[in-house]
């Protein structure tokens, strides 16, 4: 038996970029009974997922292209963005029947190209205070907007559903500026940032002859905080930007495994439990914008890395590997 891609298949799924580790827990002791493997695996699952969940939320840079603090009001940003990874899903295995989960090594699993749209904006809020050629203290106010879509099953054998319980989730921030970009100086700036994933619903179904089984992650709540120390300066066509920074990940669902068998024997058995795990990694980017007028035409490069994720299950390039990502996007300020 294998899911189409269970609990956000291609919706949520990238995987890591690394050599392979085998870094493993022990068994979840709330996985009883006959869906005992499938109950682990689905745990796996979720924690194989948690740090690109992470780095499509936070991306790289706050405000793609801005290294400094805009210089208060009237000035204001808006973009929109695609943080974007190459990566793979794990591939759920048949179960075995039993109490007893079993350890796969390697853990297969599938390349999946990803990309998470975010609406940003960013307002000047106060302009700081003058200091020779720049202004220190300068504060700005950030605003983004992630987006989920709703996926309903589909007629096939195999089929996965994902219900958000709302498409959009506001995040909010705030900017502080080190020293304003001037002609001579180059923008700096410290930021904090706090987005979050719309609390969603994620059931995958496997049906065919004597078999009806269901694996579901639901209300997975991810939640993020980064921080961000950036520097930019614009060279007239072109503006370059740099940072550095700590992004840290909580997530919380309820995970529910079903085996519902009548061939070649009779076994239903359910598994439901909870779970919560949090993590820390450094983040470092670098961005490249083209200037056209008041519109900025950016590409970001990143990293992050760091953390512990372990699992149960091995898989060929670990949960906790460091990440490649890239951004693109477009952005309109003054």
């Amino acid at each position: 038996m294998r899911f189409r891609s269970i609990a956000v298949a291609t919706l949520l799924s990238f995987a890591a970029v690394g050599s392979a580790r085998a870094q493993t827990t022990p068994q979840n002791s709330q996985c009883t009974g006959n869906a005992a493997d499938v109950c682990q695996q689905a745990l796996d699952l979720v924690s194989y997922m948690v740090p690109q969940l992470g780095v499509s939320i936070t991306g790289g840079n706050v405000t793609l292209g801005q290294g400094g603090s805009l210089g208060g009001l009237p000035h204001f940003t808006i973009g929109l963005r695609a943080n974007v990874l190459s990566g793979a899903v794990p591939n759920i295995q048949s179960p075995t029947v039993g109490a007893t989960a079993t350890r796969r090594n390697p853990y297969p699993t599938s390349k999946t190209p990803f990309g998470l749209p975010a609406l940003d904006a960013s307002v000047g809020l106060f302009k700081g205070v003058p200091l020779g050629m720049t202004n220190v203290g300068g504060v700005d106010l950030l605003l983004s907007m992630s987006y989920i879509p709703k996926i309903s099953k589909d007629a096939t054998s195999s089929s996965v559903s994902v219900e958000p319980n709302s498409s959009t989730q506001i995040g909010y921030g705030v900017r502080v500026g080190l020293l304003q970009e001037s002609l001579v100086v180059p923008g700096v700036a410290f930021s904090y940032f706090k987005r979050d994933l719309p609390t969603t619903s994620i059931t995958g179904t496997f049906t065919q002859v004597g078999t009806n089984d269901t694996l579901a992650v639901n209300n997975m709540a991810v939640k993020t905080n980064a921080w961000r120390l950036t520097a930019s300066k614009s060279l007239i066509l072109f503006t370059i930007a740099a940072g550095v920074g700590g992004d840290s990940y909580d997530t919380k669902a309820g995970v529910h495994a079903g085996l519902h068998h009548t061939v070649p024997l009779v076994v239903n058995s359910t598994s439901d439990v909870s779970f919560a795990r949090k993590m820390t990694r450094t983040n470092y980017f670098a961005d490249l914008g083209m200037n056209i007028l008041l519109l900025k035409i950016v590409g970001e490069i990143g990293m992050v890395s760091g953390g512990s994720m372990p699992t149960y299950n091995v898989f060929s390039t670990a949960a906790d590997a460091s990440h490649v990502y890239g951004s693109v996007g477009l952005r309109l300020g003054f």
